[in-house]
């Protein structure tokens, strides 16, 4: 029998170290900045032994938060660049976070200059260790890291997809040594039938066992399974309903019998929406308190612009498809319309101050009362009016999935542009994405990027 490979964990083990050794090198550089070139005149400028025991953990926190979110994706799958947004905005709340907990253990022995060099070396320092890491680990992953070798169990389209996945990933994290079954030609090597794999698993002694088996063939799992369990293989399966299976899935039983619950996502369990729920309650009473001088300001001038009342409430449909009111400062005139039409990025309905309060987006404050109250929350799908509900229904595929989740007064589809007017095929495929794949540090982040230029609409 062959040697078992070793896993990979030991290779996101070693980014963590690394990457905590460039947060040290980078506090290190930015206390020699502040004190030998700016000539500081602090006593202690970063130099203490609180703010030295804070940077040690920061850096392994860190490190081990970046190298988590990364590993969320497959380690095959293809990365894009907006793993360097993450390194920039997991760096920057850090820093903050950091400054929050010095200050409220009244810390003295650190510096604002200096934690603003820290914070600005330490991200040029991980986004340039990160583009280090894909050059090496693209020229040299065969060396550094244990690939799994697998065999696959079926020689249909399931297969043939699970085959092709693999060729096509960007880093090797899985060999196919063949195929069991009846000899297909362009699915590789064939080695062997159902009958022989035992005798195969014994010989090829691979790291997986992957089934794919067609419909037609389930006669033949007991036996695979019987022979996976007599060789000791860890065994994989891909369902041949596999298009319509969950990312996610969520097993429920009744009796003997299991359930496949096909459209469970994160904020199905109870622990990942009561924290989504506690971080909106927080978020929206500190942002009411923040921007009360600005709705202030607005009503007044909604107040002076047109007849009318100052907040506008308008019909939308909320989680679970049940109707709310959404709060918003009224920026057109009163019409008989404001149930149904959709407002245009050139609309006649609106006053010259409704125009300015809906290009900088003012005119959604009032949604923070909303969030507050638990109707919507800070991120989610954008809510709709009913009667668009009903007609999206119809024509859009997997539309009501977005009524899952509460909706929200920013989201996924709104910081990729996709607001007003705009596509809403496009706009709930980039919701349902932001369902299926939810975590907090996605919300932070699609926060964060509202905030720096996702307030701001193409107005007219």
């Amino acid at each position: 029998m062959g040697v078992k490979r070793n896993s990979n964990q030991g290779l996101a083990v070693a980014c963590v170290f690394i990457y905590a050794c460039l947060i040290w090198l980078s506090y290190r550089i930015s206390v020699w900045l502040r004190i030998s070139i700016l000539h500081g005149t602090d006593n202690a400028n970063m130099t203490g032994a609180v703010m030295s025991l804070s940077v040690y953990l920061y850096g392994f926190i860190v490190s081990a938060v970046l190298i988590a979110l990364r590993e969320r994706k497959h380690p095959g799958e293809k990365r894009t660049d907006q793993n360097y947004s993450t390194i920039f905005f997991v760096n920057l709340i850090s820093v903050l976070l950091l400054v929050v907990i010095l200050f409220l253990i009244h810390s003295n022995d650190f510096s604002r200059v200096a934690l603003f060099l820290f914070w600005l070396i330490s991200t040029l320092m991980l986004e340039g260790g990160y583009a280090a890491e894909k050059v090496i680990l693209s020229r040299y992953w065969d060396k550094l890291a244990a690939k799994k070798h697998v065999v696959i169990v079926g020689n249909g389209d399931v297969a043939r997809k699970y085959i092709d996945a693999v060729q096509n990933q960007e880093l090797p994290v899985f060999e196919v040594e063949g195929y069991v079954g009846w000899e297909k030609e362009g699915l590789g090597k064939c080695l062997g039938s159902y009958e022989d794999l035992e005798k195969i698993l014994d010989a090829v002694n691979p790291d997986q066992l992957v089934v794919a088996l067609e419909p037609h063939e389930t006669e033949f799992m007991q036996a695979v399974l019987h022979a996976a369990e007599k060789e000791g293989v860890e065994v994989q399966l891909i369902p041949f309903f596999n298009e319509f299976y969950p990312k996610y899935p969520v097993i429920d039983t009744v009796g003997e019998v299991n359930l496949v619950n096909l459209r469970s996502t994160p904020l199905s369990k109870g622990w990942n929406a009561l924290l989504k729920r506690a971080v909106d309650l927080v978020g929206s009473f500190v942002l009411i308190l923040l921007t009360s001088p600005l709705m202030i300001a607005a009503a007044i001038g909604v107040k002076l612009s047109s007849p009318g009342p100052i907040i506008f409430a308008q019909d939308r449909v909320g989680k679970d498809k049940k109707p709310f009111k959404m709060l918003k400062f009224r920026s057109m005139r009163v019409n008989a319309e404001q149930d149904s039409a959709w407002s245009t990025d050139a609309d006649p309905r609106r006053t010259a101050f409704g125009s300015f309060i809906r290009k900088y987006s003012i005119d959604e404050l009032p949604q923070l009362f909303n969030v507050f109250l638990g109707d919507m929350s800070l991120v989610g799908p954008r809510p709709e009016i009913p009667f668009y509900v009903r007609q999206f229904k119809e024509t859009v595929p997997l539309y009501l999935v977005r009524q899952q989740v509460r909706p929200g007064m920013t989201g996924w589809a709104q910081v990729h542009g996709l607001r007003g007017d705009t596509s809403i095929e496009d706009r709930v495929k980039y919701d349902i994405w932001y369902i299926e794949n939810w975590s907090l540090m996605l919300d932070i982040r699609i926060l964060f990027q509202t905030a720096f230029g996702g307030f701001i609409n193409n107005e007219h």
